[in-house]
């Protein structure tokens, strides 16, 4: 027998330094004309880098560039950002919020403790409701059959994501008593639920395909929502099917796939690339990703990363014009850098799924009506009985309303006709956006999105995002909170 003899650690420690060093946030809207920058000094330790860019994404704010350094067991980040419309950060009670969101730390957000006398949680966690988590085989359907057996089984559906990538489907979709309008807390009735919910997913389903349905009751330590499908995606490994979009082996492009992207590049190939070696020279294992931009980008490969156990120490993100660029220099959680083929193979999959994942495919539509139990049943039936299939969906509620993205593609592969979205209008009520199209009756429904009158079509898709959902409680709060110096 191996006797191995390790110092103590206590993770006590951890806290500490950050009472005797808490962090220090700037915001600095003087530097640069079109964009504000988050800096941020702080002691380091695994996963910070993740909890202030999911306070970032959260809010739905852009990150255009950042620059990532915490060698020697302290970090200086610093991040450029935005609002959805270019905007610069002026907003007191907004910036007063990512303070106190980068500055809360691990303990008192596990612990679910008061801050300022008021709760603080991190957003897209839901943890007063029953939560479902379901993965296994996309087909067209799926979505309306799961929310048509919640409804009969007495259950509201408060808000739901449901991602699609590689043939596989991850959704989480959290859940109310509709008789008693709270939480399900009763194991039996949870057990029934979650009886019945295998039936559905199982069916149409062949005996060595995965697939997995988990219901839990009201959580304080619930993982983020958009991190925990990134997880259950990749417990599903969807991304053993993953590698550039050059074609060729992984054995291929681990040797020169890169040098034949950029190549590609010059052609105007947007796809997503990754590259991961070891460098002697700075005792650090360098990745170099290169994909299409777009929202919440960084916060997906950061996740991934944090969820392979590797910690970031340098790293530069920038884009240039549809094309983003990330560089990291990573090691081990356990210190090691170096790496064997199989890891970098996995790590290179893990993060070109990571990137994709939240590329939607198909007819994007924005739905606002009012909101009650049933609702995305009738929704995603509608869809079905019109050959449409969704590919991605976020859902969420506020008070009486009810809003919705969903990503739908007509099963026979053609374009969703006119005669389609008239009878979806018809159907599902309110008002419905169609990318550049919008259906609706009522006096209040919302113009052409590529109308003169934009900004109301911003300030409706703003309000059913599900970073925002909590802006009536954020607004609530914020009257509460303290300026911090910085």
């Amino acid at each position: 027998m191996d006797i191995t003899y390790r110092p103590y650690y206590d993770p006590e420690i951890e806290f500490l330094l950050e009472d005797i060093n808490p962090p220090r946030v700037c915001i600095d809207n003087d530097t640069y004309p079109d964009c504000t920058l988050v800096k941020v000094d702080s002691a380091n330790k695994h996963g910070k880098l993740l909890e202030m860019v999911q306070v970032l994404t959260d809010l739905d704010l852009v990150i255009s560039k950042s620059y990532i350094n915490s060698d020697g067991g302290w970090l200086m980040d610093v991040f450029h950002v935005t609002d959805q419309l270019g905007n610069k950060i002026t907003d007191e009670s907004l910036i007063q919020y990512i303070q106190e969101g980068i500055c809360a730390n691990r303990r008192a957000s596990k612990d679910d403790r008061p801050r300022n006398g008021q709760q603080f949680r991190p957003r897209h966690v839901l943890t007063e409701q029953t939560a479902l988590e379901m993965t296994g085989v996309d087909r067209p359907g799926l979505m309306s059959e799961i929310s048509a057996v919640l409804t009969e089984l007495g259950c509201h559906i408060t808000s739901a994501v449901a991602w699609t990538h590689n043939k596989r489907v991850a959704c989480i979709i959290y859940v109310d008593d509709s008789s008693k309008h709270g939480p399900i807390t009763d194991l039996c009735r949870i057990a029934q639920i979650q009886a019945q919910l295998e039936n559905v997913v199982e069916a149409h389903h062949y005996n060595d395909e995965k697939r997995s349905v988990k219901l839990a009751g009201p959580a304080p330590g619930r993982t983020h929502t958009e991190r925990r499908l990134h997880q259950l995606m990749a417990a599903d490994k969807d991304y053993l099917e993953c590698c550039s979009c050059c074609g060729g082996t992984n054995e291929d492009d681990d040797i020169y796939g890169y040098a034949r992207c950029n190549k590609v590049q010059r052609k105007g190939c947007d796809g997503t690339h990754v590259r991961m070696e070891y460098s002697r020279e700075t005792g650090y294992s360098i990745i170099n990703v290169r994909s299409r931009d777009r929202p919440k980008l960084l916060f997906d490969t950061v996740c991934t990363l944090t969820d392979l156990q590797y910690v970031v120490f340098h790293a530069a993100i920038s884009s240039k014009g549809s094309l983003a660029y990330q560089e990291y220099y990573v090691k081990h959680k356990d210190g090691c850098a170096s790496v064997s083929d199989g890891e970098k193979q996995k790590v290179t999959q893990c993060l070109i799924a990571a990137t994709e994942r939240r590329i939607s495919h198909g007819l994007r539509m924005d739905v606002s009506t009012r909101n009650r139990t049933g609702l995305l049943s009738d929704v995603t039936r509608v869809f079905r009985e019109n050959g449409l299939s969704i590919t991605r969906a976020e859902i969420g509620s506020r008070g009486e309303k009810a809003f919705g993205t969903f990503y739908v593609k007509d099963t026979s592969g053609q374009n969703v006709s006119e005669e389609t979205l008239e009878i979806l209008r018809q159907e599902i009520g309110g008002t419905i956006v169609v990318e550049s199209k919008c259906i609706g009756t009522s006096p209040e429904a919302t113009p052409s999105r590529t109308s003169s009158n934009s900004s109301s079509i911003r300030e409706e898709r703003s309000s059913f995002s599900l970073g925002n959902l909590f802006w009536t409680q954020l607004e609530r709060l914020s009257s509460n909170f303290k300026p911090i110096k910085s």
